[in-house]
């Protein structure tokens, strides 16, 4: 049975002395949100200058402006900031400079991948891992995500031996430093499959950044932008990793990914992934949102200087909504044939059958070997093995779940979600 973990301090937390030094030497650094000394990092560390396309910079620039307004940041949160986008920086050249040596990776072909889509917390992160363990699959580990293109250099082993791996070891084990109860609401480990959204950081594109900092001027900006651009250049580099695979057609490639952020992008995803079996997750709204903000002010106890449960809990209702809204309006825009609606109750119930009913929408057999796959990844990833989180909206947030649910009726009565939060 996974031990119950109660986090009674989000509001006032109480800092181990390694958080309390560590936000001290925080407040020592000159951390510069500066699109400029940014590129100028990257192209130092590579020894690379063509960024391809400038109409990155906009956006690049819009993200430092706001981080850099942000008096609410504590050092130690702006440091990581500045780390993400300087590793965006980074990928970008490098995947640059490698398409420009090999133009001929455009050309490989990505045919009927398995993309799952639903609100964050509902399901998709282990439907999307139970479906990595078919090595007839190919998915995208965390480490691979962060890192898509070896640094100038370094040989491209994969696994432990790869250079990238290491680095994403090195920061799962900071981050488990700061955050130790982490691992139990989402793990960040570099094995860890992750979402395809990540090779949109490249073009400084997507809703990622949300869950990085309070960002409602990027949300705005994102909302005003057409994603297509974004998403063909994830596509590109999905195929640059198939292309380093040694698969330099893609005909041996399936790639199996997901991300909530498709949710509200339906009608993009259709465009750029015309032949893709979706499968979209559903859960009770309030579950997902009472989720999404614990584990999100659980992160801001080292990132900001007061965490601001009311503000988390108003944006996240605000986002959740959003991405409903969307689901509910473009939700047929994706043919039966090609899509499943996969409920949250179901799924936890049977998760192999659950898989089994995407596979057959997918064409895809559920031999034998391939169901033992499956279930030895159950059996080594038992739910709750890093304990379970106990959430309660209304004692830490102060809010009645049926109240909250209300705001969620349009969604509810379009799909028959199971209430989990009374």
């Amino acid at each position: 049975m996974a031990e119950l973990i109660r986090i009674d301090d989000l509001a006032q937390p109480r800092l181990s002395e390694a958080q309390q030094a560590a936000l001290a030497y925080g407040e020592t650094l000159q951390v510069e949100l500066d699109a400029g000394s940014i590129l100028a990092e990257a192209s130092e560390a590579t020894g690379l200058r063509d960024f391809g396309p400038q109409d990155f910079r906009a956006r690049l620039e819009l993200l430092c402006e706001e981080w850099a307004a942000d008096s609410g940041l504590t050092g130690l949160g702006r440091l990581p900031l500045r780390n993400k986008l300087l590793q965006h920086a980074r990928s970008r050249l490098l995947i640059q400079d490698l398409l420009g040596r090999h133009p001929e990776i455009h050309q490989v072909q990505l045919s009927a991948p398995i993309i799952v889509a639903g609100l964050p917390r509902s399901g998709t992160t282990h439907l999307l891992n139970l479906m990595a363990a078919d090595s007839r699959l190919r998915a995208l580990p965390l480490w691979e995500s962060y890192e898509p293109v070896p640094m100038p250099g370094e040989t491209p082993r994969g696994g432990r031996d790869d250079p990238r791996w290491q680095r994403c070891e090195q920061q799962w084990q900071m981050m488990q430093s700061m955050s130790p109860l982490l691992a139990a609401m989402h793990p960040m480990n570099p094995d860890h499959i992750h979402e395809e959204l990540e090779l949109m950081g490249p073009d400084f594109a997507s809703y990622n950044y949300e869950w990085l900092a309070v960002s409602p001027r990027w949300r705005d900006a994102y909302y005003a932008s057409d994603q297509t651009p974004h998403y063909q250049y994830m596509k590109t580099v999905l195929k640059l990793l198939t292309w380093q695979d040694g698969d330099h057609t893609g005909e041996r490639t399936r790639w199996v990914l997901k991300c909530p952020q498709h949710l509200e992008q339906l009608p993009v995803l259709r465009r750029v992934f015309p032949d893709a079996t979706i499968a979209i997750t559903h859960r009770d709204p309030v579950s997902v949102i009472q989720s999404a903000v614990t584990m999100l002010a659980y992160g801001q106890r080292t990132g900001r200087k007061r965490v601001d449960l009311p503000g988390l809990l108003d944006y996240w209702t605000a986002r959740v909504a959003h991405l409903l809204e969307a689901c509910v309006r473009d939700r047929d825009v994706i043919p039966p044939g090609q899509s499943i609606d996969v409920l949250f109750h179901e799924f936890m119930a049977d998760d192999l059958a659950m898989v089994e009913r995407i596979y057959a929408r997918a064409g895809l057999p559920v031999t034998p070997a391939v169901r033992g796959e499956l279930q030895a990844f159950l059996d080594a990833h038992p739910r709750g093995r890093h304990g379970q989180v106990v959430y309660d909206l209304r004692g830490d947030f102060g809010v009645e779940p049926a109240q909250l649910r209300e705001r969620f009726q349009f969604y509810l009565d379009r799909f028959p979600v199971r209430v989990e939060v009374q």
